[in-house]
C-alpha cells in the first residue's frame, strides 16, 4: 500500500442536496470537480461535514456512490469513506459498500448517544473492520463523542494490520504529537482541527482532514506546501489569516456549514444548504458571508505566489 496517497490535504465534503433538500447527484459532483481542479487529491465523505447524522443509509450510500462517480479511470483522488452510524450493522453495511465502490479506505467516529464502555467501542471499530478488506482509519472527536480515545484503546487498535491512521479532531495538539510517536513513521496521522492546522503538522500530523478546507482550497493548499518546505514563518502567516475566516464563520448566528454553503454559492457553486435540525443563517448573516467571501477572496490572492 502507498501510504503517500493518504498525505496532504483532504476536505470533508459536505452534504449537497437540491432545491427541495434532497441528496443530489449533480451538485455532489460539480463539488468534487470543483475540488478536484484546485488541486484537491484527497476527499474524506460522509463525515460530520457531510451530515451524515441527518441521513439516511441509501442516502449514505448515494453520496458515496456519487463522489467516486465524479472522477474518471485516469483520475484517482484518494477517497476515505466514513462509515460511523449510530448501528454497528449500518456502519458494516456503509463499509461493505466503499469497498465494491473502490474506495481507499474507511474511518468511522465511536458510537454515538448512549455512553459505552471501551469494551463495546472496540466491539463497534472491530465489526466495521472485518465488514471490508479497507484500510481503517480511526476518528477521535471527543467534542461531539462524549469519548477521549484513549492511550491504551490507541495502542490495542494500531495494533491491528487493517488499522492504518487516525483522525485526530481532540483540541491539544499533543495528542497528535503522541499518536504519531506511539503509531510510529508509517501510521498516518490527520489534524481534525483546521484551525491549528499548521502546528498540527509540526508536531506531528501527516495531513488534515478538515471542514473548512472546501470553501478556500487554496489556503490549505497553499499552507501544505510551507510547513512541507519549512516556512514556518509564513506557514504561521497563513494559519493567521486562515482563522480570521474561520472565526468569522464561527460568529454565524446559523450553522457554520449554512454560512460556507452560502459562500460557495456567491461563488456561483450552488450546493443547497444545511439540514435540520442545523440552523440556516439568516438575518444580517446575508451580509456577513458577503464580507467572509470577500475576505477569502483576498487572502487568497495575498498568497497566490
Amino acid at each position: 500500500m502507498d501510504k503517500k496517497r493518504f498525505r496532504g490535504i483532504f476536505p470533508a465534503l459536505y452534504a449537497c442536496y437540491d432545491d427541495k433538500g434532497e441528496v443530489s447527484g449533480e451538485r455532489t459532483k460539480n463539488l468534487c470537480r470543483h475540488l478536484f481542479n484546485k488541486g484537491i487529491l484527497g476527499f474524506y465523505v460522509g463525515g460530520s461535514s457531510g451530515e451524515c447524522i441527518y441521513q439516511s443509509l441509501d442516502e449514505r450510500k448515494n453520496t458515496l456512490r456519487y463522489v467516486k462517480e465524479s472522477f474518471g479511470e485516469d483520475e484517482k483522488p484518494t477517497l476515505i469513506a466514513h462509515v460511523g452510524a449510530p448501528s454497528t450493522r449500518d456502519s458494516a453495511r456503509l463499509a461493505k459498500y466503499a469497498e465494491e465502490l473502490g474506495y481507499d479506505a474507511v474511518a468511522a467516529i465511536p458510537p454515538i448517544y448512549f455512553k459505552m464502555p471501551e469494551s463495546a467501542i472496540y466491539k463497534y471499530w472491530i465489526e466495521i473492520v472485518e465488514a471490508s478488506s479497507l484500510p481503517f482509519i480511526m476518528y477521535n472527536i471527543p467534542q461531539t463523542t462524549g469519548y477521549s480515545l484513549s492511550i491504551d484503546m490507541f495502542i490495542k487498535m494500531a495494533s491491528l494490520e487493517k488499522v492504518i491512521g487516525i483522525k485526530n479532531s481532540s483540541l491539544p495538539a499533543m495528542d497528535i504529537e503522541r499518536f504519531k510517536n506511539i503509531g510510529g513513521e508509517g501510521f498516518i496521522v490527520y489534524n481534525g482541527p483546521d484551525e491549528q492546522y499548521i502546528s498540527g503538522r509540526v508536531i506531528g500530523a501527516d495531513g488534515g482532514i478538515g471542514g473548512t478546507y472546501g470553501v478556500m482550497p487554496e489556503l490549505f493548499l497553499r499552507a501544505e506546501k510551507l510547513v512541507s518546505s519549512g516556512d514556518f514563518f509564513n506557514a504561521r502567516k497563513i494559519q493567521n489569516d486562515i482563522n480570521n475566516v474561520i472565526f468569522a464563520l464561527f460568529a454565524l448566528q446559523g450553522n457554520m456549514y449554512s454560512g460556507i454553503k452560502n459562500i460557495l454559492k456567491l461563488k456561483g457553486l450552488n450546493i443547497g444548504d444545511v439540514r435540520g435540525p442545523m440552523e440556516q443563517i439568516h438575518g444580517e448573516d446575508f451580509k456577513t458571508i458577503e464580507k467572509i467571501k470577500d475576505s477569502i477572496d483576498l487572502t487568497i490572492a495575498k498568497w497566490a505566489f
